[in-house]
């Protein structure tokens, strides 16, 4: 029976943790949790969490442990779990720019450090998760990291000097999305379009728009030459998109998002 931690049950730990609850792992595991404000855990009862009194007590029933805090947080908290960790606690970070060495230096030398990085949509069970592995975590162990993630959506390995730059790529892009989809809708409404008809039509093109990305074989160019009939209106405004240097402006984005990362690492 794997033992199964959180410090921390905010939206994305408390989505974690339901993934978990309703997945093939659930007989398996015992769930653990600790939180400041109790009714949040309290709240997560029904999915057979057990509640600890303190951030020792999960530390140290927990075989794998989240942690689930704000990164401004790890320097308070961790040293509190310090003693409970041992040769046999993975632990896993979900906070941008926190490194393992950082987490060592707070809890104990040797720590088993799996780093993450999650978005949003796991509070849905569609997320996408970023994995980088320690060293000194076995491939078992991170196999069933791995396989938490994978319960809430699914997950890709990337090294962890990569880690900062991916944040642009899975951890932020729902932000970045949704601001472009804004732009559609705005437009609707200008137009005098029937919000949620005009809502219904646009998402349902985001998602076969990815689907043709994921599964029709052609590339991005090839997708959009697609779409593209010549003097047609795709092209007309496409030509707006060019005029505005569309891919640089993402690509410098991502490129801040990156750099922020980068001011907040530890």
């Amino acid at each position: 029976m794997k033992t199964i931690g959180f410090l921390g049950v905010g939206n994305m730990g408390s989505a974690i943790l339901k993934g978990i609850a309703g997945s093939s792992l659930r007989g398996e595991t015992t769930l653990f949790a600790y939180n400041p404000t109790e009714a949040k855990v309290d709240a997560l009862a029904a999915y057979g969490v057990k509640k600890c009194t303190n951030e020792a007590e999960v530390a140290g029933v927990s075989q794998y442990l989240f942690l689930a805090i704000k990164p401004q947080k790890f320097e308070e908290v961790l040293p509190r779990i310090a003693d409970a960790v041992t040769e046999k606690t993975v632990l896993i970070s979900i906070a941008a720019g926190i490194g393992a060495d950082y987490i060592r230096k707070l809890t104990k030398p040797f720590a088993k450090v799996v780093l993450a990085m999650p978005n949003t949509p796991l509070l849905l069970g569609v997320g996408a998760t970023a994995l980088a592995k320690d060293d000194s975590v076995t491939e078992e162990e991170f196999a069933v990291v791995r396989q938490i993630f994978d319960s809430c959506g699914m997950t890709a390995v990337v090294a962890p000097e990569q880690m900062k730059e991916i944040i642009a790529i899975n951890g932020s892009s729902p932000a970045f999305i949704y601001l472009f989809a804004k732009g559609f809708l705005d437009y609707a409404a200008k137009a005098g379009l029937p919000e949620e008809s005009a809502k219904d039509l646009f998402v349902q093109s985001l998602i076969g728009s990815a689907k043709m990305i994921t599964e029709s074989g052609s590339t991005i160019d090839e997708l959009i030459r697609q779409v593209s009939s010549p003097g047609g209106t795709t092209l007309a405004g496409l030509d707006r998109f060019y005029a505005g240097k569309l891919t640089e402006v993402v690509e410098d984005a991502c490129e801040h998002c990156t750099k922020r990362a980068y001011e907040l690492a530890k």
